[in-house]
Formats: C-alpha cells, structure tokens, sequence
C-alpha cells in the first residue's frame, strides 16, 4: 500500500508541476474525439508542433490548436477539417491525426509508434515515468545566462539526462549521457543554487530553483553516474 501512495502522490506531483493544479490538461480518449470539446494545451507550454516536432516561430511556423484533441500544432499539421459533433456537426479546424480517424480511416492508436527512440517520446509521457524531473537552467559558458528548460531522467534510461525546451514538448532537445561524470556543489560564494556535472573538458553548469531541489538532482546524478540505477519506487517528481 505505501508503494502505491508514494506512486499517486508522484503522478499527482508531476501534474502540479507541468500544469498548476487549475491548468491541468486533461487528454480525451480515442472514443471522446469530436464527441467532446478538448481542454486546449497552453501555448506557453510547447515550443514546437505536438504532431511534426517542428520548432514554432513567430513568422513561418505559427501555433494552431486542433479543435478535437486540443494539441498545439503548425498549420501544416492542421490543415483540415472535420465535422464536430460537439460543435453541432460544423466543419472545424483538426490536426492531421483526427482528421484521419474523425473520417473513419485509421484508428488514432494504430499511428502511434510503439518502438519510439526515447529523443521521440514527449516530456510528459516519460516525466511521468522518470527518477526526477523539473525545470532548470543550464547555463552557458560565460556561467551568466543560458537555457532554461524541462530535464529528466528516465527510470527506463536512467543514464542519460533528457533536456526539453518545455515540459509539454514531444521531443527532447538534446541529451547528456551521464555515466563516469563528476557532480560538483558549486554554491560556496554564489546565491544560486548552483551545481556541475564535471567530465575531462566537458562541463556543465545547472542552476536550481531551491537548496532542496538542487540537493535532489544531486543525489540522483551522481547515482546515476556511477551506474547505481534507483529501484522504480525510488524515483520522483519534482515539484518545480
């Protein structure tokens, strides 16, 4: 019984931690599509087309909602219309996937690809299912600025650390192999909730939101570094 309230009180963490508990984004079953309006996924939580994994930009590539499922698209992976039985049975904006099945000729699962490189899966699909996860920065060079994004580390890959621009994006950015680096605490004379991971000439340098999410993602690297592989009940979700 503990390891399942320890597993829901996960779930329910990741949630907070990619939505707030009132923006959850509940995703409609197969049999829900056109029958019920989707809650939309927030622009603010993509940086990239939720079907082609294109990067959104603001002249070229602009975001799209489907009106069925709900995901953020680019107008090439929208470029259709369905009748909505919700919206009366008008002809409605969808993406490519229901336009499909909305048209009765493939069912939406049969497309998804059950053997997806991990660089593939979504960062909510595999946070959910990950030893830690939360946003953080990485900074660049100069140790000044940098990239703030989604990390993980997957309970099914738990070697590599998975960088996403969002926590809602569908494919990483790029990732960090983790094994035989170095975590370094870096906070002594510094603010921020600074720490490195520290390989021969590569470095990398991460700031943390808070003293205790940066003492967790520590702990887990350097698990992870040595090749100590957390049992699955082990893992967590951060909550930032």
């Amino acid at each position: 019984q503990d390891a399942i309230d320890r597993k829901e009180k996960r779930s329910e963490t990741f949630k907070t931690a990619v939505h707030g508990l009132e923006m959850d984004t509940p995703v409609l079953k197969t049999e829900e599509l056109g029958r019920r309006a989707p809650q939309w996924v927030r622009d603010n939580l993509v940086t990239m087309c939720m079907r082609c994994k294109e990067t959104f930009n603001a002249i070229t590539r602009r975001r799209h909602h489907c009106r069925a499922c709900g995901y953020v698209v680019c107008a090439r992976c929208s470029d259709y219309k369905a009748e909505l039985q919700y919206d009366g049975n008008r002809l409605n904006r969808v993406c490519q996937e229901c336009y499909l099945f909305l048209t009765g000729q493939v069912v939406l699962e049969d497309r998804e690809g059950k053997h997806k490189g991990i660089l593939e899966k979504g960062a909510a699909e595999i946070s959910g299912k990950s030893l830690l996860c939360s946003s953080l920065q990485l900074l660049d060079k100069s140790g000044k600025g940098g990239m703030r994004g989604w990390f993980v580390i997957p309970q099914d890959d738990p070697l590599v650390l998975y960088i996403y621009a969002a926590p809602q994006d569908v494919r990483a950015h790029t990732s960090i192999p983790l094994l035989g680096y170095q975590v370094r605490d870096l906070s002594q004379g510094d603010s921020r909730h600074l720490f490195q991971l520290a390989q021969s000439r590569q470095v990398h340098t991460f700031v943390a939101d808070t003293e205790e999410l940066k003492q967790r993602w520590m702990k887990t690297m350097a698990r992870c570094a040595a090749g100590i592989t957390p049992p699955e009940e082990e893992g967590e979700d951060a909550d930032s």
